[in-house]
């Protein structure tokens, strides 16, 4: 189905940003022998059966990350789309555990929207006291769930704070396409209300950064973008980058998301989506971007175009890999200092940030968490 050896490198990565740990990916790896639907060895079957073990222990974080695993890169087959409504329900089990012990706690929220219906998780909607908003969303493999377990630390910061994900991953049946940044905008009309929504901050890893900072472009009410490895205009507009340098993966990712006919359909429509002139001058807002210098996805030149366009973007950069998965703890501690900075929030708080998470725990966070599953 995927090429066995991509399937495992890019595995690597995105385990390590969830936390697990290297020996025990590199255990499971070395039982895959193929990815076949149905064989007992297949990709999306041993990573299950891990993930089915630990929720019968209990374990139901630690569960959810590896059903995230299985369904890797996307539910192309019933096995994987199986461990995709597990991550879900594994989730659902651990944060109402959470909830019994913790103040406010997470929770689920679901909206149709034209289109389709995106769910998401919360944390901090508040009718009564409505705090700052912030919409949190990853990339084109990534479910709402790896980030969802950061809710109650968002929430302690002040926020109203909901993650869900990009159009067409996950639990969201929007098509992704180049109106796809509307999502935005609509999130937040939905959750007006419940939410300070007179300004709004945008947490958008990898490709959801596209749709955040075009959603900027034309909507007032977002305040400030934060975004790691997003394409803004030479991704889809280099065809040697494109050719050379993408790997199959994404653009078999891409290719299901968007639902084109073939690749060069596919190509096609990617051509018109770079961000214009006249669309990153209306950005006239704070942006923080991390860049990773050995970026396999993402062009150099697309950090580098908002560097010559928005005046007030500010970049940290980390010697690794696309999302900069190395440097997990660094990465999260430099956005929530760049995040509580860019709304005039003081030395103090941010200080004291630090101080609560540290640099060691925040790197250590996903793990930590999973011991309260």
């Amino acid at each position: 189905m995927f090429d066995l050896d991509e399937l495992k490198a890019y595995a690597k990565l995105h385990a390590r940003g969830q936390g697990i740990d290297a020996r025990r990916v590199a255990g499971i790896l070395a039982r895959i022998r193929n990815d076949e639907t149905g064989s007992p060895d297949s990709w999306a079957k041993v990573w299950s059966t891990t993930a089915d073990a630990l929720a019968a222990r209990g374990r139901h974080l630690e569960a959810c990350r590896h059903y995230t695993m299985a369904r890797f890169p996307y539910p192309a087959d019933e096995e994987r789309a199986r461990a995709q409504r597990s991550a879900v329900e594994a989730f659902d089990r651990w944060r109402t555990a959470l909830n019994r012990t913790a103040q406010g706690g997470i929770e689920p929220l679901e909206l149709d929207l034209p289109g389709g219906t995106v769910r998401a998780w919360t944390a901090g909607l508040d009718a009564a006291e409505p705090r700052p908003l912030l919409l949190v969303t990853g990339g084109i493999v990534s479910v709402k769930e790896q980030w969802a377990q950061l809710l109650p630390k968002l929430a302690k910061q002040g926020f109203a704070a909901v993650v869900t994900e990009l159009p067409g991953v996950g639990e969201n049946t929007l098509r992704y396409d180049a109106d796809s940044w509307r999502l935005f905008p609509e999130l937040v009309d939905r959750l007006a209300g419940r939410a300070r929504t007179t300004d709004v901050s945008l947490l958008a890893l990898s490709f959801s950064g596209h749709l955040a900072l075009r959603a900027s472009a034309a909507d007032p009410r977002f305040g400030r973008v934060l975004t790691v490895g997003a394409p803004v205009g030479p991704f889809f507009t280099d065809e040697d980058w494109w050719e050379v340098k993408v790997p199959a993966i994404t653009k078999e990712v891409l290719l299901r998301l968007t639902g084109a006919a073939d690749r060069p359909a596919l190509r096609a429509e990617l051509t018109g989506w770079g961000l214009t002139p006249a669309e990153l001058d209306a950005v006239r807002i704070p942006v923080g971007y991390v860049r990773s210098t050995r970026d396999e996805i993402i062009p150099r030149a697309d950090g580098e175009l908002l560097a010559a366009r928005l005046p007030k973007a500010r970049f940290k950069e980390f010697d690794d890999v696309h999302g900069s998965p190395a440097h997990l703890g660094e990465m999260r501690l430099w956005l929530m200092h760049a995040l509580l900075s860019s709304q005039g929030i003081q030395d103090h708080r941010t200080k004291a940030l630090e101080v609560a998470m540290g640099l060691h725990r925040f790197a250590d966070l996903l793990k930590g968490e999973a011991k309260a599953g």
